[in-house]
């Protein structure tokens, strides 16, 4: 009804973690069937329950009925987000990947300028409102407070070993799919600062990270509690230091989670 789809090898993956968005969720939902539709183009949208105590479930299996392309995948008992992201992405079959957030912050139609990048040799594209609030042309509606707390964040994690991304924590990333299985089987945070954790991985394998400007609006209901989750990431990004040191991340070829990964992707850079 609402959109074309191939079970079996879908062009495009799209993974929503939801905890407790009934009351927000649906509207999205509709957005994304109805432009994949428009454009004619296979899919599948994979929303992640994370243990929600409300409708959310419901919602979703509404529009799944109507729909095939969208299926809900459920976590017994909220675990965070980022292991909503990783379950979704590692049960995804499609040759890109996406994951995006519930709220509908940013619309879906930003995915072509992500989609945009990768064909220029890029191996995942991610959405920034910090390279959007730069330019005229692009809307980025965020409270003052989170505005400013992400500045300060993001000077942190530039001294910690993510180089060169002016927005880590944008939900709105895209994936050729070896490189997303290669990240998802090797991450391991389950908090808000997942994010970090496939970008520093990317970096280390030199994978090619293209940051595209996306507009954004920020929504009534956040579960970004900014002072809070913020400290938290702070410290997952510590965890993701030790787990380097510890050889966590280091690349294995002949290892298990390797064999999918094809030789031309892994680019290792010199240190």
């Amino acid at each position: 009804m609402f959109g074309h789809h191939s079970t079996d090898f879908p062009e495009l993956s799209i993974v929503i973690p939801a905890h407790n968005e009934a009351g927000r969720i649906l509207p999205y939902l509709l957005q994304i069937t109805q432009y994949f539709r428009q454009h004619n183009r296979t899919y599948e949208l994979l929303v992640v329950d994370d243990g929600s105590t409300d409708a959310t479930a419901s919602v979703v299996e509404d529009v799944s009925r109507a729909n095939p392309a969208v299926r809900l995948l459920r976590l017994a008992r909220c675990r965070g987000k980022g292991a909503a992201v990783r379950h979704g992405m590692q049960s995804a079959v499609g040759s890109l990947q996406l994951f995006a957030d519930a709220d509908g912050a940013t619309p879906i139609e930003e995915f072509a300028r992500l989609e945009r990048a990768l064909a220029d040799d890029v191996d995942m594209a991610i959405g920034s409102r910090a390279l959007a609030s730069r330019l005229p042309e692009f809307a980025v509606q965020a409270r003052f407070h989170r505005t400013l707390f992400g500045m300060l964040f993001n000077a942190a994690v530039r001294r910690s070993g993510i180089r060169g991304i002016a927005d880590t924590q944008c939900g709105f990333k895209l994936f050729r799919r070896v490189i997303a299985q290669d990240l998802f089987a090797h991450a391991s945070i389950d908090g808000f600062g997942f994010d970090l954790e496939v970008l520093y991985v990317a970096q280390q394998r030199g994978y090619r990270i293209a940051e595209v400007p996306v507009n954004w609006s920020d929504q009534p209901g956040s579960k970004v509690r900014v002072l809070k989750d913020g400290i938290a990431m702070l410290r997952e990004l510590a965890t993701i230091k030790r787990n380097d040191h510890c050889g966590r991340y280091s690349l294995q070829p002949n290892s298990t989670g390797w064999g999918n990964v094809s030789a031309d992707r892994l680019r290792i850079p010199v240190r």
